[in-house]
């Protein structure tokens, strides 16, 4: 074979190799598929975009029967939210909780890789919350009772749950807060399942951007800029995650991971905060450390899994950042790239 043509065969080779690592990679990354908007695309669409962009796995906000269809064989992994309102009728009774999972989550197990359910999304203290655990507690029976092991329970926590974060080694629930979290922890921990937590380094950045700075809350600080004891944190989004972690801690469950359920940054909506070359930035380096599979300085050898908000633009949602957290436009193209 000539030298030339050989050279050709191997870089084509390598290119193929290279590509396909990344693919491979990329299903790591969730994106969060939320539907408030009247001009997005089919989600027979929507999971063939997934798929175009190898994102492995997709967290849907409550159980629409469309979107799940559409799921079925795809091979995405699936985090399916319960709507807060169901929250008191699924935590009242095992029966009532089964026939919600018999309407929702049976008719597609054997077709679709479900890995969590959350419990709500973002319940506040004073609210649901009170409905969180014991919801849990029944979806964790009737899922023990089918014996689908590879399927666990949990729930989605905002930042605002702890009370204080700063330094993360301060991590405390806060005080409304506390009661149903210490519950919810000790059911994770005692059923090997993780707390999902939304965190958004963007909003802290926003509201305080003479003391944050932004290169710490978009990981391109070229070292440490907070160090606490003998921990040093060069992006905001680790800290936030320690902050949990220590808050878990004090109230004696360290056995508990945690998934970054929601993160991301809007393209546009308030002004030079949010420019596409921000959000472009922000999300493609969240990518780069998941796909790195980097824990936190607090527990750097802990997996972390970890979703981006959103996957469009939603022009339902209330004017302004929230409807521009997307990373796709609704006729399918990127707002910027973040997958290419």
């Amino acid at each position: 074979m000539a030298p030339a043509l050989m050279i050709l065969i191997l870089s084509i080779v390598a290119s193929l190799h290279y590509h396909i690592r990344i693919a491979i990679a990329l299903s790591d990354i969730g994106v969060n598929y939320g539907m408030v908007g009247d001009n997005l695309p089919s989600p027979a669409t929507v999971v063939q975009l997934y798929k175009k962009y190898s994102i492995g796995k997709i967290r849907l906000f409550d159980p629409n029967p469309d979107a799940l269809s559409a799921l079925r064989g795809s091979g995405i992994d699936v985090t399916l939210g319960i709507k807060n309102q169901d929250l008191p009728s699924i935590a009242s009774s095992v029966d009532t909780a089964k026939t919600w999972f018999d309407a929702n989550v049976q008719p597609y197990i054997s077709d679709i890789n479900f890995q969590y359910i959350t419990a709500g999304n973002e319940v506040v203290p004073g609210d649901l919350a009170q409905y969180v655990l014991p919801a849990m507690h029944n979806l964790h029976t009737i899922i023990s009772n089918y014996k689908y092991t590879g399927l666990r329970v949990s729930t989605a926590v905002a930042s605002s749950t702890l009370g204080t974060s700063y330094p993360p080694s301060t991590g405390v629930f806060a005080e409304a807060a506390r009661a149903d979290m210490v519950g919810i922890i000790n059911f994770l921990s005692s059923t090997s399942s993780p707390l999902l937590v939304n965190a958004y380094p963007y909003f802290a950045y926003a509201s305080d951007p003479i003391n944050v700075r932004l290169d710490y809350a978009q990981f391109t600080a070229p070292g440490p800029v907070v160090r606490d004891g003998n921990l040093s944190y060069s992006n905001l989004l680790d800290a936030m995650l320690d902050a949990f972690n220590w808050a878990m801690e004090k109230e004696g469950v360290s056995s508990v991971d945690l998934v970054v359920a929601e993160s991301g940054w809007p393209s546009a909506g308030n002004g030079n905060f949010t420019t596409p070359q921000l959000a472009q930035t922000y999300n493609k380096n969240f990518v780069k450390k998941f796909l790195a599979k980097q824990g936190t300085p607090k527990r750097p050898d802990h997996y972390l899994e970890g979703f981006i908000f959103a996957m469009f633009n939603e022009n339902k949602k209330p004017p302004g950042v929230e409807q521009n957290f997307g990373l796709f436009n609704p006729d399918g193209t990127p707002v910027y790239p973040v997958f290419s």
